[in-house]
């Protein structure tokens, strides 16, 4: 499991069309709060053809953040740049020139076989070029994963790729809507995508072959507004967590605190994360009751699960 507070905290990606000239004014006003990351698209938010014009004005919208954060700070989410072509990241690095130093990294969309090498040796070209770390999420949503003949080689092929820039993977993250399309399935609010059962499937085998060395991002909500909205939201969330996502890619500000506050740790989780991890492993017994007396804590058993909870305590909280 990855033992780095960084890979936690990207929290809720907040994603917004990157010709958005809105964004910059919120930001700085620090609208959406202090808690969560940003992603700007040039994939399916935009029509092909102002590809171009919406790429001009990322780069105008970048440049202006940061030379507002020379002379007014504010809170700077990470910045994600969603592409649609390997390409458009070196050029956007270039493009962007000093102020591309506030780009964390990029999303990567269909992530793929035939995809993979490009985009892998593209990020980490550009990264030694520009002398930093830069940073990517792929984006599983690929449609023959839904080929159950093939899914679990297709799985462990991409792990296989991305094994020797592991470190450069911020988060696996999982296209749910993508892969309900292809079905005609969409959820009300009043549902959660772990009930669909094709799809859960998936994500089943994707937390199986990546969950265990990468951290992994739950699918969109669509739902913002409107009766049940945020009940369903809650329990989607509960069911991500308990399914090993962390985090989770939200369309609309009103999704962003309750992203947080379904990632706190509470109190009883924390007292027993600290205990098994000062556990004196010369005491020859390894196992004892909980802090509150209520459950067994095993020091072999439950060791990972506890340096889990002191990450996400670091990144969300405790209540």
């Amino acid at each position: 499991m990855k033992d780095s507070v960084l890979y936690y905290s990207v929290g809720p990606l907040l994603y917004c069309p990157a010709d958005h000239q809105g964004i910059v004014p919120s930001l700085i006003r620090e609208r959406f709060g202090k808690h969560f990351s940003l992603a700007m698209c040039l994939e399916d938010t935009i029509a092909d053809r102002y590809v171009e014009e919406a790429e001009k004005q990322l780069v105008i919208s970048v440049k202006t953040l940061y030379d507002t954060l020379k002379e007014t700070p504010f809170f700077m989410p990470k910045l994600f740049i969603r592409v649609r072509r390997a390409d458009q990241i070196e050029k956007l690095i270039q493009a962007t020139e000093e102020a591309g130093t506030l780009i964390t990294g990029f999303i990567i969309p269909k992530f793929s076989l035939s995809n993979a090498d490009i985009y892998i040796q593209t990020v980490c070209e550009t990264g030694e070029r520009a002398g930093r770390d830069i940073y990517m999420m792929p984006i599983l949503e690929d449609p023959g994963l839904i080929d159950l003949r093939y899914r679990h080689q297709l799985l462990y092929g991409l792990k296989e790729k991305l094994a020797p820039m592991e470190r450069l993977v911020l988060n696996i993250r999982v296209g749910g809507n993508d892969l309900c399309h292809r079905f005609g399935f969409r959820r009300s609010c009043r549902e959660t995508i772990h009930s669909i059962s094709a799809i859960s499937g998936i994500f089943s085998d994707i937390i199986t072959v990546f969950g265990m060395d990468y951290v992994v991002s739950g699918p969109v909500w669509e739902y913002y507004r409107g009766e049940g909205w945020d009940t369903g939201l809650k329990k989607e969330l509960a069911q991500d967590r308990l399914c090993g996502f962390t985090g989770k890619t939200v369309i609309h500000p009103n999704q962003i605190e309750l992203v947080n506050a379904a990632y706190r740790v509470s109190q009883k989780d924390l007292a027993d994360a600290r205990a098994i991890l000062a556990w004196d492993t010369d005491s020859g017994l390894l196992v004892s009751g909980s802090t509150s007396a209520e459950r067994m804590n095993e020091y072999k058993v439950h060791k990972n699960w506890a340096r889990r909870i002191l990450m996400l305590s670091q990144v969300f909280g405790s209540e």
